[in-house]
């Protein structure tokens, strides 16, 4: 019998996978039997030797997003069905403050890139009439507002949005488009508010599931929309956030 999850066969270009979700999703990916670039700014070492010690094929590029064009060579010829845009930064100020250089870097990265990372990718696989697929990492802040972030709210609120719009232009050829909206998950981008016990207790009393997330959480997500059993799937936001925005 055909596995519709399995990844056996496909190759993942998984973005800021040295760490956090990034490192998790490709992660995942590699368990799932995908052959798994991890592209970082750092050197995704912990990442790469984790997957091959589990058995599964990786290697790494070097990319620094803060160019927003850092990826439109890597795709030609080189197998890849799947893109996890995972790469992202955050500044925080009060919108008062905020500086046009933050707003700036933080746009750049964490949607700039992605619509021209995302459209490399789909270039090749329309020039070769090849299906793939593209995972968007969105956040709850795709949907909510948040406090002293308007660029990354207004980044990620561009990401469901252009998730939407390829989906509309690329089903039809074979190419799903998608997005991930993680929770409050561990990681090191949240490591202040968990550190905060009354900031903490708040979140989780939020959360119908009662805890914060786990990266694999966000890795189980990944591989289903990138595998056959997800294949018309197309312009959907998957909430993994314990129930937050059911709340």
């Amino acid at each position: 019998m055909r596995n519709s999850f399995s990844l056996e066969g496909h190759k993942a270009l998984v973005t800021g996978a040295n760490t956090g979700l990034g490192q998790a999703v490709a992660i995942g990916l590699a368990a799932a039997g995908a052959e798994v670039v991890c592209a970082a700014r750092r050197a995704p070492d912990e990442t790469l030797a984790r997957i091959v010690e589990a058995g599964g094929t990786a290697s790494a590029l070097a990319l620094d997003f803060a160019d927003p064009m850092a990826a439109s060579g890597v795709f030609a010829g080189a197998g890849f069905d799947v893109l996890v845009n995972n790469a992202g930064i955050i500044r925080r100020a009060d919108a008062v403050d905020f500086s046009e250089e933050d707003w700036d870097a933080v746009m750049d990265v964490n949607l700039k890139a992605l619509f021209f990372t995302t459209q490399a990718f789909a270039r090749e696989r329309l020039a070769k009439g090849a299906p793939g697929k593209v995972i968007n990492i969105a956040s709850l802040l795709s949907f909510q507002g948040g406090i002293r972030v308007p660029s990354y709210t207004a980044a990620k609120h561009g990401v469901v949005g252009i998730t939407k719009l390829l989906a509309n232009e690329w089903a039809a050829w074979g190419i799903n488009v998608n997005a991930i909206a993680p929770g409050y998950i561990e990681t090191s981008n949240t490591e202040a508010l968990r550190a905060d016990a009354d900031r903490s207790r708040a979140i989780i009393e939020r959360i119908p599931a009662g805890r914060w997330g786990r990266p694999e959480d966000i890795a189980g997500a990944a591989v289903f929309l990138a595998s056959a059993a997800a294949g018309y799937i197309h312009g959907a936001v998957l909430n993994v956030d314990g129930g937050w925005l059911a709340r």
